[in-house]
């Protein structure tokens, strides 16, 4: 179970319907330590997702968001680059980039090799 002053469960619930927001605690420490580090509220626009997720169902196997390791965080230009040397400073070893076009974010997670996720990397979308 985790709890943070930062980031509420409504906001990690997964978007399918299902609601659950199955977030690993080890994770939320790293992203709580990474908000306190970045001073600024950061707006999540993806936590948790179920396997049923349409955007992991398409996948042949589900990504670090199913194991409750990854975020993403809606954030462009300036702020994006500012952040994303915190987060590589942080630790975090799984980070994509989408900088272009409307939905900017920054994905951050915390995913293993054992979990099928070659790690670390950095990736565009």
């Amino acid at each position: 179970m985790w709890d943070t002053k930062y980031f509420s469960k409504d906001e990690m619930r997964c978007k399918c319907g299902c609601g659950q927001a199955l977030m690993d605690f080890e994770f939320m420490k790293k992203l709580t330590f990474l908000r306190e580090c970045y001073e600024k509220p950061m707006i999540v626009s993806s936590g948790y997702r179920c396997a049923k997720h349409p955007v992991e169902a398409k996948k042949a196997k589900p990504g670090a968001h199913s194991t409750g390791k990854a975020v993403d965080i809606a954030i462009s230009g300036e702020e994006a680059y500012t952040l994303l040397k915190m987060a590589m400073q942080a630790g975090f070893i799984g980070i994509g980039v989408q900088q272009k076009g409307s939905g900017r974010f920054i994905h951050l997670d915390m995913g293993t090799d054992a979990e099928g996720l070659t790690r670390p990397t950095v990736w565009s979308y």
